[in-house]
């Protein structure tokens, strides 16, 4: 028998590898740019193909957990997802690097359903709210793995030996923790007559619009925060970045924070309140549009946004009409439509009314978060935990 503690490490390095996985990614985007000579236009072709394997991987992921166990599912995925990055690397042309970020995509999301579901398992045999925890263990890794990124490039290597670097670092992790990746219990839900993907119920289309709301927040802030401190804040160049660092930095800390929160005043609370902390960052932001006000405000967002994701999916995970897997699949699906179109639709908005109004506009999405958990609180309540 595995100790909990043991299996609670293990999950914990392997949410830390897949976020160093991404972020090592995400860290050499403008290389491949110079490399293959790709226009604004051809890079977005590209980067579209990791959504599109994302959104393609959810019912793929929901079956794979439920045929062969989380366990299963988190080795292998999480190896494939360490050589989807390897061929990013060593593309050699804009198409091979599109299909590799299609599969790269495809084996994130294979990552997120599986992990996930194996952190709900340890979350149950500890009693209190711990998968927070494990998401700022991911988030952590992005500073880790732009740090690397940024010492890569210094020093010349290439992203073909950046990713050998990520491999075999990756391969001595998985080595040495796998015996922490355990296979959960099965249940009648998990057993019996198959794999079936029902219409979700009410409670699963309101935690995937919890979800929804949330993650479309997330992509406003992956995608415009250094355009708002370059466009309307008109922040010096040194300091645009300033904005993204204190967002994602605030993010990190407060998945940290979370789990203590809700084990103190309950998941639907710090849910209502963190609706409300996104609107009322990103209208600080609004409002007062200078540095002094604008990085407060961020601050304000990464703390809004830390918890929605995790607790929506702990909340999800405790449903007793879908298999944890299933029913992370499922509210994914739908929160994952507005980390989809959030950051485009706030470029179309911008067309429009400019880029201070479209952050207006979402931070209306924020307060979202805070109605829909209120429209669900009833709903919800024989699922808290």
């Amino acid at each position: 028998m595995v100790k909990l503690k043991i299996r609670r490490l293990s999950a914990g390095v392997f949410f830390f590898l897949t976020g160093l996985c991404f972020s090592s990614w995400a860290s050499r985007i403008p290389d491949f740019q110079e490399q293959f000579s790709l226009s604004e236009g051809q890079l977005g072709s590209v980067l579209l193909g990791m959504p599109l394997g994302s959104l393609l991987a959810l019912p793929l992921a929901a079956w794979a957990v439920f045929r062969f166990g989380s366990k299963a599912v988190v080795l292998i995925g999480m190896s494939c997802y360490i050589l989807a990055l390897l061929g990013i690397g060593f593309s050699p042309g804009a198409l091979v690097l599109a299909l590799m970020v299609f599969v790269f995509g495809i084996m994130g999301n294979m990552m997120n359903i599986s992990l996930n579901t194996q952190a709900l398992g340890i979350e149950k045999d500890y009693g209190r709210n711990i998968l927070s925890s494990f998401h700022g263990l991911w988030s952590l890794a992005g500073f880790f793995g732009a740090g690397i990124g940024a010492i890569m490039v210094y020093f010349e290597f290439s992203p073909g030996e950046h990713y050998l670097f990520i491999l075999v670092a990756g391969t001595f992790l998985i080595g040495f923790f796998q015996k922490g990746i355990v296979s959960e219990a099965k249940t009648k839900e998990t057993s019996g007559a198959g794999f079936q993907w029902r219409k979700p119920d009410s409670v699963i289309i309101q935690l995937g619009m919890v979800g929804f709301c949330g993650m479309m927040c997330e992509g406003c802030m992956f995608d415009w925060s250094g355009v708002y401190m370059a466009k309307v804040v008109k922040a010096p160049s040194a300091l645009i970045p300033t904005g993204y660092v204190a967002y994602m930095g605030a993010m990190a800390m407060g998945r940290f924070a979370a789990d203590k929160l809700a084990n103190r005043f309950g998941k639907i609370k710090v849910l209502q309140y963190s609706g409300l902390t996104v609107f009322a960052g990103l209208m600080l932001a609004v409002l007062l549009p200078s540095i002094w006000a604008v990085i407060p405000g961020f601050l304000m967002v990464g703390f809004g946004t830390a918890a929605v994701v995790p607790l929506t999916y702990s909340l999800a995970g405790n449903t007793s009409s879908y298999s944890p897997g299933i029913a992370l699949a499922m509210v994914s699906t739908v929160s994952f439509f507005g980390f989809l179109l959030g950051p485009p639709l706030i470029g179309f908005i911008a067309e429009l009314v400019g880029l201070k109004g479209s952050f207006a506009l979402i931070s209306l999405v924020g307060l979202m978060i805070t109605f829909w958990v209120w429209v669900g609180k009833k709903n919800f309540s024989p699922v808290v935990a």
